[in-house]
C-alpha cells in the first residue's frame, strides 16, 4: 500500500505542475495581440505562426487549455484525497488535510505562481506552449466547445458562445487594476473606459443640436458665404433650402476660396448650392462607434442627425466623437471667457453664459423672460439664429454686440452690453449679417 501511496502522489505532483503550466499559459496567451504575434513573425520567432493561429481564434484554445487544467487538478485532488484516506483514519482529518492540502497547492502553484509568470513573459511562454496547445486542441476536437455548450445550456440567460472568457466587465475591471499598479496613468485608464462607453453612446448624445447650427440658404452668394465662415469660425455649414429640415447639402470654405481665386466675379454671381457637396445622413439613435467607423470609410467630416420623424435633430462632426474618448479639444483661438469687465466708453463686456437675471441686475432694468437663462439666449431669441461676431441685438433698453468666439464649436463667447440711446428699444435685429458689397 505504501508504494501504491507514492505513485499515486508522484502522480498528483505531475499533474499539480502540468496544470500550472496550462495556468501559465491561459494567462500569456490572454496578454498577446495579434499585432504582436505578427511583430514575432517579422523578427524570425521560433514558433510565431503557430502563435499567431492561437492568438487568431484564441476562445477556442483557451478552451482546451480550461478544460485540461480543470481535469488535472480535479485528478491530482482525488489522488491526494485517497492517499490521506488509506494514511489517516479520522474522517475531520482526512478532509481537512485533503482540501487544505490541495487548496494551498491550487491557489498558489496552480494559480497566483503560474499566472504571474504568464503574464511577465507572455511572450516566451506563449511561444513555447502554442504547439502543445494546438496540439491538444487537435486531439480533443470538439468536446471542449461541446462543454461550452451544455454549461450555456443549463445557465439561466444565453450565455456566451464562446465561453466566459474576457468579458468587457473583466477587462474594465483589469484596466482599473493597471491604473493602481501604476502601470498606466490615471488618463490613459479614462481615455480606455471612453473607448468602451461610446459604444454605448448614441449619435443624439454627441451632436450640436439644431439650435445652435450655424446654416446658410442656398440663394446666398459665395462672398456671403465666406464672410459668414470668417465670422462663425466654421470651414463647413450646412446649406439649407426651405428651412432647417431641408437640408440640401454641405459648403466648404475651401471649395467657396478655389472657385473665387479661379474666377473673381464668381462672388458676387454664383450661389452657394453651386459648390456645396452631399450631406451625409444619419439617424439620431445611431451608436457613436458605428457613425465614427462610418465618417471614416466615406471620409465625411459632417453628418446631419435627423430624428424619427424626419427633421434636423443637429449635426455631428468627427471631433465631436474624438472628443467623448479624449475629452475637449481646444485651439490656440480658445480663451478663459470673462465674466463681467467694465470698459472706458461705459459699456459692458459679459461671457454670453452669464445668467440673464445678473445682466438685468447690473443694469437696472427688467427682464421678464422665462425661456431664457443666459445672456447668448437672449441674443439667439431676438435674432432668430444662433449669434456670431457682430451681430447685434436692442431689447429692453439694452443694445448686445457679440464679439469673440469660445470654445470648439465656435460660440459666442463674450458679448458688449451698453446702454441703448439713439435706438428704438422695440429695435430688435440690427445687424445679423453683412450684406456683401457689390463689385
Amino acid at each position: 500500500m505504501i508504494r501504491t501511496d507514492v505513485t499515486l502522489l508522484v502522480i498528483a505532483v505531475v499533474l499539480v505542475l502540468f496544470a500550472g503550466v496550462l495556468s501559465a499559459a491561459d494567462a500569456a496567451l490572454s496578454s498577446i495581440s495579434r499585432v504582436r504575434a505578427e511583430e514575432l513573425i517579422r523578427d524570425g520567432r521560433r514558433g510565431a505562426r503557430r502563435l499567431l493561429g492561437v492568438v487568431r481564434d484564441a476562445p477556442r484554445f483557451l478552451n482546451t487549455v480550461l478544460l485540461l487544467r480543470v481535469l488535472c487538478e480535479t485528478t491530482a485532488t482525488v489522488f491526494v484525497t485517497l492517499v490521506v484516506v488509506d494514511v489517516l483514519k479520522p474522517t475531520w482529518l482526512q478532509v481537512l488535510t485533503a482540501a487544505g492540502s490541495m487548496l494551498v497547492v491550487s491557489y498558489i502553484v496552480i494559480g497566483v505562481g503560474p499566472r504571474t509568470v504568464g503574464r511577465q513573459h507572455a511572450e516566451w511562454v506563449g511561444l513555447m506552449t502554442a504547439g502543445p496547445v494546438s496540439a491538444f486542441t487537435a486531439v480533443l476536437g470538439p468536446l471542449p466547445q461541446l462543454m461550452i455548450t451544455i454549461g450555456n445550456a443549463l445557465t439561466p440567460g444565453r450565455g456566451f458562445r464562446e465561453g466566459p472568457f474576457a468579458t468587457e466587465a473583466e477587462l474594465r475591471e483589469l484596466v482599473d487594476l493597471a491604473e493602481q499598479s501604476r502601470v498606466i496613468e490615471t488618463d490613459e485608464r479614462k481615455m480606455i473606459h471612453s473607448v468602451f462607453e461610446l459604444g454605448d453612446t448614441l449619435a443624439r448624445e454627441v451632436m450640436v443640436p439644431r439650435t445652435d447650427m450655424v446654416f446658410i440658404e442656398r440663394y446666398k452668394t459665395l462672398r456671403q458665404m465666406m464672410s459668414l465662415a470668417l465670422r462663425s469660425g466654421f470651414s463647413r455649414i450646412p446649406v439649407i433650402g426651405e428651412n432647417l429640415d431641408d437640408i440640401i447639402g454641405v459648403a466648404y470654405l475651401k471649395d467657396v476660396t478655389k472657385r473665387v481665386y479661379d474666377r473673381r466675379e464668381a462672388e458676387t454671381t454664383e450661389r452657394v448650392e453651386t459648390v456645396m457637396r452631399p450631406s451625409f445622413y444619419v439617424p439620431d439613435s445611431k451608436p457613436a462607434d458605428e457613425l465614427m467607423r462610418d465618417m471614416q470609410a466615406k471620409r465625411m467630416h459632417v453628418a446631419i442627425v435627423v430624428d424619427e420623424y424626419g427633421g434636423t435633430a443637429g449635426l455631428v462632426t468627427i471631433e465631436d466623437l474624438l472628443e467623448e474618448i479624449v475629452g475637449e479639444i481646444t485651439d490656440e483661438y480658445d480663451s478663459d471667457p470673462v465674466e463681467v469687465e467694465h470698459l472706458a466708453n461705459g459699456s459692458v463686456r459679459v461671457s454670453s453664459r452669464l445668467p440673464v437675471d445678473e445682466l438685468a441686475d447690473m443694469f437696472g432694468v427688467e427682464i421678464d423672460d422665462e425661456d431664457i437663462e443666459t445672456v447668448g439666449g437672449l441674443m439667439a431669441k431676438h435674432l432668430g439664429k444662433v449669434p456670431i461676431p457682430d451681430a447685434e441685438v436692442s431689447c429692453e433698453g439694452l443694445h448686445l454686440r457679440a464679439e469673440s468666439l469660445a470654445g470648439r464649436r465656435n460660440k459666442v463667447g463674450t458679448v458688449v452690453v451698453s446702454r441703448e440711446t439713439a435706438r428704438s428699444h422695440d429695435a430688435h435685429l440690427l445687424k445679423a449679417e453683412p450684406e456683401p458689397v457689390e463689385s
